[in-house]
């Protein structure tokens, strides 16, 4: 089984190198960078502008705009011009896809460009659905020479890159060996990430991302392992696509991005909201303050976990009426005492002193949100 971390049970953030993106350092031991990405049409300057001076007012410290063509690759220039003109130096990020052309112009403009790993180069037809190893090498290679001239522009140009793959855009060629699945996420950038290793480019971001949260986190920790593997420490983008609006897309937001954080893995973060850009800001600087970089001491050596980190098991577990086994979870408003309308409170009780050593659930902890309190069992 590919390997993480080194320690699964206390909290130590990942080492990265630090990737400059402008006047802003990702990785290292920079803190955890806050992001968000305009909504608006690229043609309208004006609107570009305006709505990245009030992301930027919020907290946002890097702005992604979209280029899906050339004409909006261009007209990133005049979108930089007018916000240094009012004295706004947040660095800016090209989302880029299917163009190579579209990237190369954009890496001249702005600080960072980031491109997908199945829809840059590679083919997504749904023709061929088998490759042999010959045609699978030859695909390879030819991803490789459309991405020397980005890498070239680049470097010339300090300008680093996100290689984000996404769950659903993967090629043909990768589904044809690894299926629609995190595995294969991580493989699709490791193969970008190998040919920028090959040319001596390594102002990298890396991201996985999927509008489930179980892919999510399973792609990143297999990119973080073969990263591992390889001995390249790449800084990690987090986020959940797609996420929602309200409380929704924030506990959705918080499940997959709290969960690396935890694992001590990421560096700079989105919250994907269907709301304004500036209101992704304030939640993603609470994620990003989950854990204050606070290390803590190994608990021990060669540690072994009995579960799989790639793939989503419920712990098993005794049921105590409706808490626990195949139940799905309860909410318990204000008290451990106010008992669930299908569980009485004798039961409630009982469940409550149980030994956890014995495999029992631990069924209750409180959750604060929005200054309200429920219980979670």
């Amino acid at each position: 089984m590919y390997n993480y971390t080194d320690d699964y049970f206390s909290y130590h953030r990942r080492d990265t190198l630090t990737v400059k993106v402008g006047d802003i350092g990702i990785g290292g031991q920079n803190p955890i960078r806050i992001q968000s990405m305009t909504n608006v049409n690229t043609m309208d300057t004006v609107a570009c502008v305006e709505q990245t001076i009030r992301m930027v007012d919020c907290g946002c410290e890097i702005v992604r705009i979209t280029a899906p063509g050339i004409a909006e690759a261009n007209n990133l220039k005049e979108i930089k011009k007018q916000l240094r003109q009012r004295g706004v130096k947040v660095p800016l990020v090209a989302d880029v896809h299917f163009n190579p052309k579209v990237a190369e112009i954009a890496a001249e403009i702005v600080e960072k460009v980031r491109i997908n790993p199945g829809n840059y180069a590679d083919k997504k037809q749904f023709k061929q659905l088998h490759f042999t190893e010959a045609e699978y090498q030859q695909e390879q290679e030819r991803i490789a020479e459309r991405l020397y001239p980005l890498l070239k522009i680049c470097k010339q140009n300090g300008t680093a890159i996100r290689i984000g793959t996404n769950h659903g855009s993967l090629s043909d060629r990768i589904l044809s060996r690894y299926g629609n699945t995190p595995q294969g996420m991580a493989v699709s950038a490791m193969e970008y990430v190998a040919i920028c290793n090959s040319v001596g480019f390594h102002q990298l971001v890396l991201s996985m991302k999927a509008s489930d949260v179980r892919i999510m986190v399973q792609s990143v920790r297999y990119l973080v392992a073969m990263l591992k593997e390889k001995g390249w420490n790449y800084p990690i983008h987090l986020g959940v696509t797609e996420a929602g609006n309200g409380e929704y897309g924030r506990i959705k937001s918080a499940a997959g991005i709290g969960t690396l954080l935890n694992d001590g893995i990421g560096d700079t973060i989105r919250v994907s909201l269907t709301e304004k850009p500036e209101n992704e800001l304030d939640f993603a600087r609470l994620l990003a303050h989950l854990n204050d970089n606070t290390q803590q001491e190994p608990l021990e050596k060669n540690q072994q976990i009995n579960y799989n980190p790639y793939h989503y098991q419920k712990r098993e577990t005794i049921p105590i009426g409706k808490i626990g086994g195949f139940s799905k979870p309860i909410v318990v408003s204000d008290s451990c005492l106010k008992a669930h309308e299908d569980l009485s409170v004798n039961e409630l009780s009982e469940g409550l002193s149980i030994n956890i050593l014995e495999n029992q659930p631990i069924v209750c902890f409180r959750l604060f949100y929005k200054g309200r309190k429920s219980l979670l069992c």
